[in-house]
């Protein structure tokens, strides 16, 4: 019966469909309209960032290509378990890596490749530009891209006539409106809080800057239009209906919500965006994002001022890196167990080095690991240089080794936590997702004793980022709400589990020791870069 219902449902369009593009995985996901909590299906796809001439980057061939692979695999899902095919949906959401630079011209021709978040050759513009405006202005947001291509000289930037996040180009090609859900568009542009639109006077400071260098540079007009979550966003054009499913079987004509960046839909998928919430969204990259009750007293490096999909302010703590580096490391084990006829596959080996972890000493034994495969702003590493280092004395063994790596990817952020902090910002808790924390109980455990602070898990956090756009576009069709965090509280996680960790009372000064070891090492990590090893 259950089945029947959900096929009547798919079939009557009373769903909502969610799409991220992941640093390493583009998702879809299916949910019910009524009930967001319930997804019918998903479909993936794996696709890889590249360095090319020094530039990290995604080609939009592949964009396309891995966007109807995902939602091909979706389909066949949905037509394996309910023998239907979808032809509609009740709303659709696009979500995707947050910041970066896409510069198009007037025919909407890409100028450059795809700059993405992993860049860091924006230093000069961002200093310049933090102090102009009196606030962090990260590395990776599109306004340090703008400005150092106006800084270099590019000869594109005379062409550009307007420029979007990955999320918002795709959003565009698809229904052919230029906007931006505001949690994104605040990694392109300070967001003026009292108007939630790009602040006014920052903007004017901006184009009286580059007024000598880019004559006729009008930032405003470059900008996609920002919406807060629930606004509509434009219907699925015939040639949007083509590019996501090329068997035409998709009809035009369904609503979308704002597209948002990863970080919005993290905190969607978390039902953190209330103050005094937080979470941690871990993958490629790692962060934080805890709602404010209050502004900061002062700027900090460390910290990036951006917004829920609703509009409220949040503090970002954004590491270029996460769990890659883990990864790679678990990959070499895994070569060994399948060498040595082991027979594991992937998940089991990471379960048993995860459960070894938790054998580990405290402090990891005095081993220490970084897992910087690219730059590192808030650690003041222009390069990555992934490490693993320990003394002739330290305790060398694999729980020591799985706990310095688990350790290792959450480094940096709490290098930044420990800003929020002094900043007696208050947390009730903190909310974590991404697929480090699928091995219940360890990766959650070894964080909530970096933070010094109970850290939850949802029995939704598998989904991520596409359930989290998702649900954001059934918020956007809901017309009983018109709060984010009533919708989510009442609607989405009403009967959702969370399983919450305290603590540990060792973990808590264990970690505090690795990390002032984590501050003294990066000085070998500068090295390494200065050295071009």
């Amino acid at each position: 019966m259950m089945t029947d219902a959900a096929a009547q449902a798919i079939r009557a369009g009373r769903t909502a469909l969610g799409v991220e593009f992941g640093s390493t995985r583009i998702k879809a996901c299916l949910i019910d309209l009524d009930d967001p909590s319930r997804v019918y299906a998903t479909g993936s796809h794996a696709w890889e960032n590249r360095l090319q001439d020094r530039n990290w980057t995604y080609a939009l061939d592949d964009v396309w290509s891995g966007l109807q692979a995902a939602y091909a695999a979706l389909v066949d899902e949905v037509r394996g378990t309910y023998g239907v095919v979808p032809e509609t949906f009740g709303a659709i959401g696009v979500s995707a890596m947050m910041h970066g630079y896409l510069a198009f011209d007037a025919e909407g021709e890409l100028l450059t490749p795809f700059r993405t978040w992993r860049n860091t050759s924006t230093e000069r513009a961002a200093a310049v530009l933090s102090e102009l405006f009196g606030t962090n202005i990260p590395l990776r947001w599109s306004i340090a891209h703008l400005y150092q291509a106006v800084l270099n000289e590019e000869d594109h930037v005379a062409d550009i006539r307007f420029l979007n996040t990955l999320a918002g180009y795709v959003h565009w090609k698809l229904t052919g409106r230029a906007v931006l859900g505001i949690g994104d568009a605040s990694g392109m542009f300070p967001i003026d809080a009292a108007t939630r639109g790009y602040d006014a006077g920052m903007l004017q400071k901006f184009d009286r800057l580059v007024s000598d260098r880019a004559p006729g540079l009008d930032v405003s007009a470059l900008l996609p239009e920002v919406l807060v979550a629930g606004r509509p966003a434009g219907e699925l054009s015939a040639e949007g209906a083509r590019l996501l499913d090329p068997s035409g079987a998709l009809r035009p004509g369904i609503p979308f919500c704002p597209p948002e960046g990863d970080a919005g839909t993290g905190m969607v998928a978390t039902n953190s965006v209330a103050p005094r919430t937080g979470n941690v969204s871990a993958g490629t990259s790692i962060f934080a994002m805890v709602v404010l009750e209050r502004p900061l007293r002062e700027a900090h490096d460390e910290l990036d001022l951006v917004m829920t999909p609703a509009g409220d302010p949040v503090a970002m703590v954004h590491c270029n890196n996460g769990a890659s580096e883990l990864a790679a490391w678990v990959g070499l084990f895994e070569q060994f167990a399948t060498i040595a006829g082991g027979g594991l596959d992937a998940d089991e080996v990471f379960e048993v080095l995860f459960r070894e972890a938790l054998d580990g000493d405290p402090d990891a034994g005095g081993l220490l690991a970084y897992n910087h495969l690219s730059g590192e702003p808030i650690a003041g590493l222009p390069e990555g240089r992934p490490l693993f280092v320990r003394t002739p004395d330290s305790r060398f063994t694999l729980a020591n080794f799985m706990r310095a790596q688990l350790y290792g990817v959450f480094g940096t952020l709490a290098l930044g936590m420990r800003v929020l902090e002094a900043e007696g910002v208050a947390l009730d808790r903190m909310y974590a997702h991404g697929g480090v924390f699928r091995t219940a109980g360890v990766a959650q455990r070894f964080l909530a004793g970096a933070l010094g602070a109970p850290v939850a898990v949802a029995d939704t956090a598998s989904e991520g980022g596409a359930w989290g756009i998702a649900v954001l576009a059934a918020f956007a069709v809901d017309t009983a709400d018109s709060d984010l965090d009533v919708f989510l509280t009442e609607r989405v996680f009403a009967h959702a589990g969370f399983d919450s960790l305290e603590p540990d009372a060792e973990d808590v000064p264990g970690f505090a020791a690795y990390l002032s070891r984590y501050r003294a090492g990066l000085s070998i990590e500068r090295a390494a870069i200065a050295a071009k090893l």
